[in-house]
C-alpha cells in the first residue's frame, strides 16, 4: 500500500533522490580499465558493452546447473522479457565477467532518465555492494551510511517511510558471494529481501558468483557468458580505437597471434586490459602460455611506475617486483581454506607486507582499498573499517602461485597441502604455478592427472609449463583419436579444457575423430563462426574434425537454428557426418539452407530418434529419408513424428517390430521400457 507524505517529506524525498544520484555519479563516472593508469577514468556508459546474457527458463530453481537456457539480446530483457518476469531476479557470472559493471550502466541509465531503459520509470533505485556492508543488518541503516553518507538532511527513519511511499522501487544487491553475512541464518534485511519476505512488491536483482543456498521458486535466473567476438569488437571501436577500422583491425590481429589467450580474453575484465595495452604498446609480444602473459601484464604495471620516478624509487621498484614473498602467502593462505578469502583489514595487511610494499601495490592497482562497516559498530553510531583486496582474483591466484610452487617443490604428499584448493575453481593457480616452475610442475601435473576430469587439464597444464605446443602434441594426438565427450554435468573446467584441446588439436592439423555433445543445446553464434554451449563456452570451427554428434536435445531447433548449425559443419571443412541423438527437429528443412559444400563432400546427416528410429536428411531435397538401426536408407519410407507406445503392449509385440530394424535385445528392452515407437509409413 502506497503511503502519502506530507510536505517536509515530499521535500526529503527530493533530497534523497538527488543524493543517491550524486554517489552513483561518483561511482559510474569512475571506470578504471588499465588499473596501474589511476589518471584515465572513463563514465560507464563510455565502455560498457554488453557481452552474452542467457536467462533459465526452467519452472523450477533446483541447482545451478539444471534448467533450460536460452541467449537474450540485451541485459535489458532481463527485465522486459515476458518469460522472465518476476519480482526476483538473480544474475550470475565468474570474477570480472561484467557483473559489478552492469549494476553502474543500470545506475546510470536511471540517473540519467535513458528512455529505453528498464529503470528509466523507476522512482527510486537502491544499488548497495553487499561487501561493503560488514554487520549491518537494516537495510535503512546501510543507505544512510553508503549512499547517502553527504545527504544530512535525510535521516534513516524518514528513507524507511519515503521507501514506503513508493509505487516503483528496484533494489540492486550486488555481490552476494562477497556479502559477510552469506549463507548464513540471520533474519538480516539481505536475506529477508531475497525470500520476499521484506519488499515483496519490489523488483529486486541480486548478482553473485553462486547461487545462494535458499531461494524461492519465484527467483528467476540469469547469466553472463562473458565476451564474444562481436563484443570485442564492439569495446574496441568505443573504449580504445574509437572508428579507426585500420587500429580496430590491428588489435584483433595481436589477439589472433595470442591464440592460448582466447579462453582467457572471454573474461570481460582481462580483454579490456589486453585491448588497451595492445593499442598503447606498439611492440607487444606473442605469448606462448597465460604465465607468460601475465607475467607481461605485471612488468606492464610496474614499468608504468617507474616511469613516473626519475630518482633511486625505479631500482626499489625494480627489486620490490622480485620480491614479493609476503605478498605470495597471504595470497595463497586466502585461496587455501574452505571458506576463500579474498579480503583483509588494511591494518594488518600492511604491517604484514611492510608499509612500502603495501603502499606501491596500492599505487600500482594490484591491491585495492574500499571501506567497510566495523563489527564495532553500534546503534546509529556507524565505524568503517578499510579493507584491501586483489584488484581481480586473478591477481590472487597469480601470487599464490608463487607461494605453491614453494610449497610443491618440498612436498612429498600434495594431497593433504591441497585439500583445500579446488582446480575446477582456481584453474589459473594451477597453470600460473606449472608456468613458473618444471620441477613443481610436473608433481602438480601427476597430482591432476589423479582426478576425475584432471587428464585433459593436466595437458593445459603442460603447456604453461613449456610453453610449446610441440610438447603436447603427443597427449593431443592419443586425445582426438577417440570419441571426445563434452557433458552438460561437466564442470566449466572440464569443459574449458576440451573445447580448448580441440581447438589446439584444430590448428595443428591434428584429425579429430569424433566430438559429442552430450545435453549441451549447442546453437551458433551471429558470426556463425563459434558454436555456443549451454554452459556459454564458444567452440570455434574446428577444420580438422571429423564427426559431430550432437545428444539429446531439451527443445525443438528452430529452422534458423538447424539452418545455423548446418553452415557452422559445412566450415569444418573434412566433416563426413552429423548426427543427432534423440532431437527433434524440423520435419523438412529448406533446400536453400543447406550450404553448397555440404552436399558437395556428401556430408551425412543423421537423426537418430530412438534406438530403433533413424532418419538421414536428402541434402538435394531437404526431405528426411527412413534408415534403420545400422543407418541404411529404406527405399520409399519417412518416419513420422515420434509415437509413444501404450505401455499396455508386450516386450514380444515390440520386439517384432525392432527386429527388423537390426536391434539387439537389450537395446529393444531399454526400448520398450522407455515406450519408444519405431513404427513408419510408406510416403
Amino acid at each position: 500500500m502506497v503511503m502519502e507524505l506530507n510536505p517536509d517529506l515530499q521535500e526529503k524525498k527530493i533530497f534523497l533522490i538527488e543524493g543517491l544520484k550524486r554517489t552513483y555519479k561518483g561511482q559510474y563516472d569512475a571506470i578504471q580499465p588499465l588499473p596501474y593508469i589511476k589518471d584515465r577514468l572513463y563514465c560507464v556508459d563510455k565502455v560498457f558493452v554488453e557481452g552474452g546474457v542467457e536467462v533459465c527458463l526452467a519452472p523450477e530453481l533446483t541447482s545451478g546447473t539444471g534448467g533450460s537456457w536460452e541467449r537474450l539480446e540485451s541485459y535489458k530483457s532481463i527485465y522486459t522479457d515476458i518469460r522472465f518476469k518476476s519480482k526476483r531476479r538473480i544474475i550470475q557470472g565468474e570474477p570480472g565477467y561484467g557483473k559489478s559493471t552492469l549494476t553502474l550502466q543500470l545506475a546510470y541509465d536511471w540517473c540519467n532518465d535513458v528512455s529505453d531503459s528498464p529503470m528509466n520509470n523507476v522512482e527510486i533505485l537502491i544499488l548497495l555492494r553487499l561487501r561493503q556492508l560488514g554487520s549491518i543488518k537494516s537495510l535503512y541503516r546501510a543507505i544512510k551510511s553508503f549512499l547517502l553518507f553527504n545527504e544530512p538532511r535525510v535521516s534513516k527513519h524518514e528513507i524507511e517511510k519515503i521507501i514506503h511511499s513508493c509505487s516503483s522501487v528496484h533494489i540492486i544487491l550486488d555481490g552476494y558471494d562477497e556479502y559477510p553475512g552469506r549463507d548464513s541464518n540471520d533474519n538480516d534485511d539481505v536475506h529477508r529481501i531475497i525470500k520476499m519476505e521484506l519488499f515483496a512488491d519490489f523488483d529486486v536483482s541480486l548478482t553473485t558468483r553462486y547461487l545462494p543456498e535458499s531461494l524461492r521458486k519465484e527467483t528467476k535466473r540469469a547469466k553472463l557468458t562473458g565476451f564474444d567476438d562481436k563484443a570485442r569488437d564492439e569495446y574496441i571501436c568505443k573504449a580504445v580505437v574509437g572508428n579507426n577500422d585500420e587500429a580496430v583491425a590491428e588489435i584483433k590481429q595481436r589477439l589472433n597471434e595470442n591464440s592460448i589467450l582466447a579462453d582467457l580474453c572471454q573474461v570481460p575484465l582481462i580483454f579490456v586490459m589486453f585491448a588497451h595495452m595492445a593499442h598503447d604498446q606498439r611492440d607487444l609480444m606473442k605469448f606462448k602460455s597465460v604465465t607468460q602473459f601475465f607475467k607481461h601484464m605485471i612488468i606492464c604495471f610496474y614499468d608504468h611506475l617507474k616511469q613516473k620516478f626519475k630518482d633511486n624509487r625505479s631500482n626499489k621498484l625494480y627489486l620490490h617486483e622480485m620480491e614479493h614473498h609476503k605478498l605470495d602467502k597471504i595470497a595463497f593462505v586466502g585461496l587455501n581454506k574452505k571458506n576463500q578469502q579474498l579480503s583483509w583489514i588494511k591494518t594488518r595487511f600492511r604491517q604484514r607486507v611492510g608499509p612500502e610494499l603495501y603502499d606501491q601495490y596500492i599505487l600500482i592497482g594490484i591491491l585495492v582499498e574500499e571501506d567497510v562497516v566495523s563489527d564495532d559498530s553500534t546503534g546509529d553510531n556507524v565505524l568503517f573499517t578499510t579493507m584491501v583486496r586483489f584488484y581481480h582474483k586473478l591477481f590472487c591466484e597469480w601470487y599464490a602461485a608463487h607461494h605453491l610452487v614453494t610449497l610443491v617443490k618440498n612436498a612429498h604428499d600434495l594431497s593433504d597441502m591441497l585439500r583445500f584448493l579446488d582446480p575446477f575453481d582456481l584453474q589459473y593457480l594451477f597453470r600460473f604455478a606449472c608456468g613458473l616452475n618444471p620441477n613443481a610442475g610436473k608433481k602438480l601435473i601427476n597430482h591432476l592427472k589423479g582426478l576425475p576430469g584432471g587428464d585433459k587439464f593436466a595437458i593445459l597444464c603442460i603447456l604453461e609449463q613449456t610453453g610449446d605446443v610441440n610438447d603436447i602434441m603427443d597427449s593431443v594426438k592419443e586425445l582426438c583419436s577417440r570419441r571426445v565427450e563434452i557433458k552438460k554435468g561437466d564442470s566449466a573446467l572440464l569443459q574449458r579444457s576440451t573445447t580448448q584441446l580441440l581447438e589446439i588439436a584444430s590448428k595443428n592439423h591434428i584429425p579429430i575423430s569424433c566430438v559429442l555433445l552430450q545435453s549441451c543445446s549447442p546453437r551458433v553464434d551471429e558470426s556463425g563462426l563459434n558454436l555456443i554451449l549451454q554452459s556459454g563456452l564458444s567452440l570455434s570451427i574446428l577444420s580438422s574434425l571429423q564427426k559431430l554428434w550432437i545428444g539429446e536435445g531439451d527443445r525443438k531447433l528452430t529452422n534458423e537454428e538447424w539452418a545455423a548449425i548446418l553452415s557452422y559443419s559445412s566450415q569444418c571443412t573434412i566433416l563426413t557426418k552429423l548426427q543427432f541423438n534423440w532431437y527433434d527437429l524440423p520435419d523438412t528443412i529448406p533446400v536453400g539452407s543447406i550450404p553448397p559444400s555440404l552436399k558437395s563432400r556428401n556430408v551425412k546427416v543423421w537423426n537418430k530418434i530412438d534406438f530403433g528410429r533413424s532418419r538421414r536428411l536428402n541434402l538435394q531435397t531437404g526431405q528426411w529419408q527412413a534408415c534403420d538401426f545400422k543407418g541404411n536408407l529404406l527405399r520409399g519410407e519417412v518416419f513420422s513424428t515420434p509415437v509413444f507406445f501404450d505401455n499396455m503392449r508386450s516386450l514380444e509385440s515390440f520386439s517384432k517390430v525392432g527386429e527388423g530394424l537390426g536391434m539387439a535385445k537389450e537395446e529393444l528392452s531399454f526400448s520398450h521400457k522407455f515406450g519408444c515407437s519405431t513404427e513408419s509409413e510408406k510416403v
